[in-house]
């Protein structure tokens, strides 16, 4: 929460701040275009859009307390304390400030600065947009000590037209209050969405990051749905994202025990921003940055981010040359080895934000990078040089003079691997069936366990676009290996060479030979211990292919029910259920593995992109993701029981909500 001067004119907040841009006519019918899909992505975006409303009043230290909650039927409830949205008559529409705001495109008090220093919804179009996508919504303003309300519905007409996020009345005063604030009720509407219930764990997870992002706000989340003790949580961090970097390494060793924590402001007035930073090593080999502006996760980095690396590497090279651990004659030490092992949070307050692309994830602005350079420079220096922290800037140095060893030596392992042709032609390959098509956006390649599924795999497969790797035995557990080692494992480099885009810090998203990468393994405890493995491998070394969309994984079916000639498949015990309910007669085969399937059934089933069932895998939640593989994957046996025993549930049959042909 903002502590310096909170810009000048923001108590201001009138309905005179709502600028008009245009009104809702398209959203109704391409609502994919506003919240990215119809799917569970686009229903929590939908809620995310409400909830960034009531943050930012929070980010601007006019609120305290931000609460959700998910009711039976599966509409939902946002709350905030704040200074509620500005109940009086818009001068050019005549209607009340709420009414512009819900039923208005791009309009908001977030376009101009004297309301919001800082926003994440900066495009105005979030509740317009719930509104347009819901059967219901319902907002009341607490404000002055009145209550006012104002519900607005969509509907289908006599004539089979649809109206939507029109008013049922106008804002009216309904009461007294002592409260102060907004809350929404909003109902996704059954006929947008392909489903309504919102996974309440996707919402934990997230308010749970915007609890660390802004200090002693208080965030509080209810599922109505659960009957079990975890129906309520809460979350408040003193610490803010020290208490964040804390969680984030919470699995790891770290090289110090107190993260390092900076904050500064370069700027006055609307053009202030404002850095916070925490850091801590971890003795470990990958770096885990995780960037926020205004509380957007900002997961392709960006301005921010480079000036972050660009004076750490800086900073950290002068102190080595001042203290001789770098000589005269040494050449500077690259940022990467000043990275390795190094979980940071940096998270930036501002205004007028700009993204690269359509995504809203990579920052644009160049002043961004200037301020946080800056802050970095003239913050890290004094604690490195404070004689208290010499230990820690010592342990920091060291990691980085072994880094760069490291570096040198996985450098040599490269060129060697080269040499003897492993890494990049075609001997390390030869398991391969490539496919004869030449467009990556068109190819797929299956990652396939054993070579007896692979046979089949192979046999099956549309080899025009359709490429196979079986492996051989199973795949290198990446977590706290470095790259070298990594090199040094077959079924790792054969994936590598297959792929076509390096790892690490060679990795070329361009270079793709295939689009679409498929893990293809049994339904068995083997099978699943493949997919963990490749999908840390991926994660570690090239998360770009993740985030970019390019990762599978295939759900071969477990039963075929044959009677007579007539042959279904069942991919979980759920739909055997359902297909043998009421029949007789028919005959039951229950597939152990995927190298028990002939080519036919294998193309019929789990190949033929007609008939598949692909699970798309995403990072929903980056941070989560970072502590979870760490836990999961790490080398710390205890909190990898304690969380298997808590959430393992061996009766519970898997569903995926976006299945994908």
């Amino acid at each position: 929460m903002i502590t310096e001067e909170k810009m000048q004119n923001q108590h201001n907040y009138s309905v005179d701040d709502i600028k008009v841009m245009e009104g809702l006519e398209a959203v109704r019918v391409r609502p994919g275009m506003y919240i990215g899909s119809t799917g569970s992505r686009g229903l929590h975006h939908m809620l995310w859009e409400i909830v960034d409303n009531a943050v930012d009043e929070a980010a601007n230290g006019f609120a305290t307390t931000v609460s959700v909650t998910i009711n039976r039927d599966n509409s939902v409830v946002v709350e905030d304390n704040g200074r509620g949205i500005p109940v009086g008559i818009h001068e050019k529409l005549h209607v009340s400030g709420v009414e512009v705001v819900y039923t208005q495109l791009h309009a908001g008090g977030k376009f101009n600065n004297d309301s919001y220093g800082f926003s994440g919804g900066l495009h105005g179009v979030g509740a317009s947009v719930v509104n347009a996508l819901s059967e219901y919504v319902e907002v009341e303003v607490a404000t002055g000590g009145k209550l006012y309300s104002i519900k607005f519905h969509s509907y289908e007409d006599s004539d089979g037209n649809m109206h939507s996020g029109i008013p049922v009345a106008p804002l009216a005063e309904v009461g007294r209050t002592r409260r102060q604030g907004t809350r929404v009720t909003f109902l996704p509407d059954k006929r947008v969405f392909e489903t309504i219930e919102m996974n309440s764990e996707v919402v934990a997870k997230r308010l749970r990051e915007l609890a660390y992002l802004n200090k002693g706000v208080t965030f509080k989340f209810t599922d109505n749905r659960l009957k079990d003790e975890n129906k309520s949580r809460e979350y408040k961090y003193d610490g803010g994202i020290v208490d964040f970097v804390c969680y984030l390494n919470s699995e790891k060793t770290p090289l110090y025990k107190e993260p390092i924590y900076f904050r500064g402001m370069r700027g006055t007035g609307k053009d202030a921003i404002i850095v916070e930073i925490a850091m801590q090593h971890n003795d470990g080999y990958t770096e885990s940055i995780f960037s926020y502006v205004n509380n957007i996760p900002t997961t392709e980095g960006g301005t921010h981010e480079t000036g972050f690396k660009s004076a750490l590497t800086k900073v950290m090279n002068d102190y080595c040359r001042r203290t001789g651990i770098l000589k005269e004659k040494d050449a500077p030490l690259p940022g990467e080895d000043f990275r390795e092992g190094l979980t940071a949070v940096v998270s930036l307050k501002m205004s007028s934000i700009q993204f690269e692309g359509q995504t809203k994830t990579k920052l644009g602005n160049t002043e961004a990078r200037t301020a946080v350079e800056a802050i970095v420079m003239d913050e890290l220096t004094p604690i490195l040089e404070n004689l208290k922290n010499s230990d820690l800037a010592a342990a920091i140095a060291d990691k980085a003079v072994k880094a760069a060893k490291a570096r040198e030596a996985a450098r040599k392992a490269k060129t060697m691997a080269r040499e003897k042709s492993k890494l990049e032609n075609a001997p390390l390959v030869g398991k391969l069936s490539s496919c004869t098509g030449r467009t990556p956006e068109q190819n797929e390649l299956f990652i396939v366990e054993g070579d007896s599924a692979g046979g089949s795999a192979k046999q099956g497969r549309d080899r025009r676009f359709q490429a196979i790797l079986p492996l051989r035995g199973k795949p290198l557990n990446v977590e706290k290996r470095r790259i070298e080692q990594v090199l040094e494992n077959d079924e790792c480099r054969s994936i590598i060479t297959a792929l076509g885009t390096g790892i690490g810090e060679d990795f070329e998203l361009k270079n793709l030979k295939y689009h679409k990468i498929i893990i293809l393994s049994d339904a068995d405890q083997d099978g699943a211990h493949i997919r963990a493995l490749l999908l840390t491998f991926f994660y570690r070394y090239t998360k770009e292919l993740i985030t970019g969309g390019h990762v599978y994984m295939g759900m071969p079916p477990l039963y075929k029910v044959q009677k007579g000639n007539s042959v279904t498949y069942a991919y979980d015990d759920e739909e055997l259920a359902r297909i043998t309910k009421g029949m007789k007669g028919y005959t039951l085969q229950r597939y152990k593995g995927l190298g028990e399937m002939n080519p036919e059934q294998l193309w019929e089933t789990t190949l033929n992109p007609e008939n598949r069932s692909l699970v798309q895998v995403t990072i929903e939640d980056a941070a989560y993701v970072e502590h979870l593989v760490t836990l999961l994957m790490g080398d710390k046996v205890a909190p990898r029981k304690e969380y298997i025993t808590e959430h393992a549930n061996f009766n519970r049959v898997d569903s995926f909500e976006d299945k994908i042909g």
